[in-house]
């Protein structure tokens, strides 16, 4: 009877794998998303040079063979700053993801199993968090915090939990009525344990789908703000400072703008392709 129930509880996983090892564009995204982390975790051993060492005589290079990427107005290695600006953009993303989709999750699933009056008051509350652009709220709570990397990844969190709480609360309120909380209630079982043990395993599939598209949109946020000087203050290298730089120096170093822009493209492309991948395997109804 247990090696039954064993193997009827690992088809759906195995249903997963499978729909999401069918996906061509999902190895696509894995593949670019795993070199993208790599290269972040080997920057001491990949970049050719230090991201910080200034070099007044090498400032503005063109590509080369010395300088792959170029070198900005400070005579850096635009390469070497490039891969060290992968550590802050991805750390900041997986970070606040992480804090908003576990607060997003716990707001969501108590308001949904709880309902009533105070349902009403914290999805109201939420949805007028969801009227502001995710930018804009995240510009306020930057400038109110002031401008560091705990003070980022807090507003990019604080942005992102209403979308998390709303995810949760859906599945939340249809789970509650099944047969087994039910009878989980019936043996006198306490709402902590019923939302804890029985509801949250149930859905914590979608917020995971959710989680990897809304990282692809803190990633965007943290260089929106870095780009308008509410991110990590420099000299520290972030995708978003260096785009800043560029845009000054267009017209005579394309360079500086290009290259962060590409690596912030293809970081959100992979993001995206990984996400959608992971919402058809979850759902049976799109494959």
């Amino acid at each position: 009877m247990s090696a039954a129930v064993a193997v009827v509880g690992e088809l759906p996983r195995g249903r997963f794998l499978h729909a999401f090892s069918q996906n061509r564009l999902s190895w696509l995204g894995l593949l670019l998303l795993a070199t993208i982390v790599l290269v972040a975790l080997l920057a001491p051993l990949l970049a050719p040079h230090d991201p910080l060492e200034q070099n007044i005589l090498a400032r503005l290079e063109p590509p080369s063979a010395e300088f792959w990427l170029g070198t900005d107005s400070f005579g850096r290695d635009v390469l070497s700053r490039l891969i060290y600006g992968a550590r802050i953009s991805l750390s900041v993303g997986f970070i606040a993801v992480l804090i908003a989709m576990v607060v997003g999750t716990m707001i969501g699933v108590v308001t949904g199993y709880i309902g009533g009056l105070f349902d009403q008051i914290v999805m109201g509350a939420l949805d007028v968090m969801l009227s502001f652009p995710t930018l804009l709220l995240g510009l306020m709570i930057a400038a109110m915090l002031g401008a560091n990397l705990e003070n980022l990844i807090i507003a990019i969190a604080v942005t992102e939990v209403a979308p998390f709480a709303r995810v949760a609360r859906a599945p939340t309120i249809t789970l509650k009525q099944r047969d087994f909380v039910e009878a989980s209630r019936s043996y006198g079982c306490g709402p902590m344990r019923i939302m804890v043990r029985h509801i949250l395993p149930n859905m914590v599939s979608d917020v995971v789908v959710v989680s990897s598209l809304w990282m692809a949109s803190a990633i965007r946020t943290e260089a929106s703000l870095s780009f308008i000087g509410l991110g990590v203050p420099p000299p520290t290298a972030t995708w978003g400072g260096m785009i800043r730089e560029g845009f000054d120096n267009i017209l005579d170093a394309w360079w500086l703008a290009v290259f962060p822009s590409l690596a912030i493209l293809l970081t959100v492309l992979a993001l995206n392709l990984l996400g959608d991948a992971l919402r058809d395997a979850a759902d049976p109804r799109s494959r």
